[in-house]
């Protein structure tokens, strides 16, 4: 926390706390080599998602709740995120740019910003998609406990899904004492999922975190750990409905369906297209400015704007952009996406 407000109450802390704006943080930087062949020409927070940018479902849940001025960490191919957000004032926001050097872990990342930095920050990882009703909870929590962390969780059936992710286990009270990065054992149902709500003291925590044996990073879970271990509150809040970490081309084609179903949807065409009228689309999505040519199905697929599809064959599970496409396996029951 700030020096001023170690020798105070916890009442006045609480207070503190409810008066100070938010700011929110985007980490945007990474290179995805996972996403090849698309990384060469996107980076991923701004794939689309039912034709819309990932990111924009990031700052439209921060505007929601009324942060209106957002930090974006930008780094493989910035120019292109910056060339779709602009200044953020179509989405009625304010967006500040900032470009990473050097890539060594979530919590060096969110520590390159401090000096840019100066009230709590509601942090989003750039590559997941959430589906969220209302975040709300997480700030009456840290308006509740006058600062420190609160952690988005959700409760998962699938424990490969929580190793992928982070493990949070809980002491009596309900505050979170242990968080684990990518856990070989899943010993509860409580999955961290890449969203967090902040106090300065984090950027202290992250001074002191060294780097993790496993992947020689400095994690953010580790400078959480710190938090903790320094007497901090730290608490979960389950806000998620649903979440997907989008690492892979079938992780694009996979949020796409899973969120074309939510919203009740068969499929989605964008504008300005030009589509063969024999063609038949089901359960997919079409970005704005395609060009289909022949008369054939397009099914459980997405088409990528700008694309122009010339084959004669059915496409099906596939991901298709202006520079590659790419076929996907189809999802196992149960299996849709990678939470």
């Amino acid at each position: 926390m700030r020096a001023e407000e170690r020798d105070m109450t916890g009442t006045e802390r609480r207070a503190a706390a409810e008066k100070r704006p938010y700011v929110g943080v985007i980490l945007a930087a990474g290179a995805g080599s996972r996403m090849a062949p698309f990384s060469d020409r996107y980076p991923k927070p701004i794939l689309p998602v039912c034709n819309k940018p990932l990111i924009q479902y990031q700052i439209e849940l921060m505007r929601s709740i009324g942060i209106d001025e957002i930090v974006v960490l930008i780094g493989h191919r910035g120019f292109e995120i910056t060339k779709v957000l602009g200044d953020g004032r179509q989405l009625g926001v304010r967006l500040r740019y900032v470009e990473q050097k050097k890539m060594l872990g979530i919590a060096h990342a969110v520590g390159c910003l401090e000096r840019m930095i100066d009230r709590p920050f509601l942090l989003f990882l750039g590559d997941i998609f959430f589906e969220a009703r209302d975040l709300s909870p997480m700030f009456e929590l840290f308006r509740e406990q006058g600062g420190g962390a609160v952690l988005a969780t959700k409760e998962e059936n699938d424990p490969e899904a929580i190793r992928r992710n982070f493990s949070i286990a809980l002491d009596e009270r309900g505050y979170v004492k242990r968080v684990v990065e990518k856990p070989r054992y899943a010993k509860n149902k409580l999955k961290g999922v890449g969203l967090y709500l902040f106090d300065l003291t984090m950027f202290d925590a992250i001074r002191r975190t060294p780097r993790s044996a496993m992947r020689d990073e400095y994690e953010i879970t580790d400078a959480i750990q710190v938090l903790i271990d320094d007497g901090e509150p730290v608490r979960p809040a389950a806000v998620i409905d649903d979440d997907v970490n989008v690492t892979s081309p079938s992780d694009v084609l996979a949020v796409n369906l899973r969120h074309l179903a939510a919203m009740g949807r068969s499929s989605l065409i964008g504008e300005d297209c030009r589509i063969h009228p024999g063609a038949k689309i089901e359960n997919s999505i079409v970005g704005s400015y395609v060009t289909i040519d022949e008369p054939i199905e397009i099914r459980s697929s997405v088409i990528f704007s700008e694309s122009e599809v010339k084959t004669r064959h059915a496409i099906d599970h596939a991901v298709v952009t202006p520079i590659a496409t790419v076929r996907c396996d189809p999802p196992m029951p149960g299996d849709e996406a990678n939470g």
